[in-house]
């Protein structure tokens, strides 16, 4: 460990101690420092059959796969979620974060669509997930903006392909194998309210739902920035990636440069970089989030 990282842990530990405000961004760099990881082991062990049968390599792939069959869509689909949004990320990262900041006035924007925030003790009203849940349905008639909870659902379709749960009641593969790759076509999700065809509710195109929950915390995160535009706000930006920098990065950026005693710190793996502009006013650390929260 040289001294320049050392330095920048330092620094990071006096900002979130003496900010008076603190914004999360948060982004997929976190869920795989958390052990959310889509590929390699952790795919294997719940997706080989999958994997044997289809050719599919990961689980972000997966989720594009054209399946023979709304049975064999929705069998994937069940694990995918269940995998990445019941049960508890597999490092506590995220609880390591809410130890940081539980007293600070903080809000979180992410997104990540695992809903580890939430499980790991942050306050809902503080959270932002601005490109949908794991946790929710939205039917595909446009008229319908509304969201649907699915857990009912998962936890039926995880049993149906022969899932068992351990002494924790979380579900593992039987030590006989054997799983179904498709579940019963009674199962097959349909919307309580007109019973059309059911989708994720995650943000893919415009048919993308923003509902009443979404509106309620995108004016309660334009709220926190605005009553703290001028204050020592630090903007902590945790694993986000180029893919979609305007929703986080970018606004971090241009609301450090318009507030001289804001501080902007990128946690990130390759990709832990500031502009010039505020580069006096930067923190930037290349490395696992989770390695550095421990150096904190």
């Amino acid at each position: 460990m040289n001294s320049s990282y050392e330095e920048q842990i330092a620094k990071l530990k006096d900002e979130i101690q003496n900010a008076e405000a603190i914004v999360i961004g948060a982004g997929a760099g976190l869920s795989t420092s958390a052990g959310f990881t889509y590929d390699g082991e952790r795919f294997n062990k719940y997706f080989s059959d999958f994997a044997k049968e289809y050719g599919i390599r990961d689980m972000y792939s997966g989720g594009f796969y054209p399946f023979p069959d709304p049975e064999s869509r929705w069998a994937w689909w069940a694990r995918h979620i269940y995998f990445n949004r019941y049960i508890d990320a597999p490092k506590p990262v995220y609880k390591e974060i809410l130890n940081l900041v539980k007293d600070k006035d903080y809000f979180v924007i992410t997104t990540n669509v695992d809903h580890q925030f939430q499980k790991a003790g942050f306050d809902k009203k503080r959270l932002f997930y601005t490109q949908g849940d794991y946790g929710l349905f939205q039917s595909v008639n446009p008229a319908l903006r509304k969201t649907y909870d699915n857990e009912e659902w998962v936890m039926e379709a995880m049993e149906a392909q022969g899932f068992v749960r351990d002494s924790d009641g979380v579900f593992q593969v039987p030590e006989s194998g054997g799983l179904k790759m498709t579940i019963p076509t009674e199962l097959i999700p349909k919307c309580p309210d007109d019973g059309s065809d059911m989708t994720m509710n995650l943000r893919a195109d415009d048919t993308f739902v923003e509902d009443d929950g979404w509106h309620r915390a995108a004016e309660a995160y334009t709220d926190f920035l605005r009553d703290h535009e001028d204050l020592h706000v630090l903007y902590l930006e945790l694993g986000v990636g180029a893919n979609t920098p305007m929703i986080i990065k970018y606004p971090f950026w241009r609301m450090t440069m318009a507030n001289a005693k804001a501080v902007y710190a990128c946690l990130n793996y390759g990709e832990a970089f500031a502009p010039g502009e505020i580069a006096d006013r930067s923190i930037c650390i290349d490395g696992d989030i989770g390695e550095i929260l421990h150096a904190i």
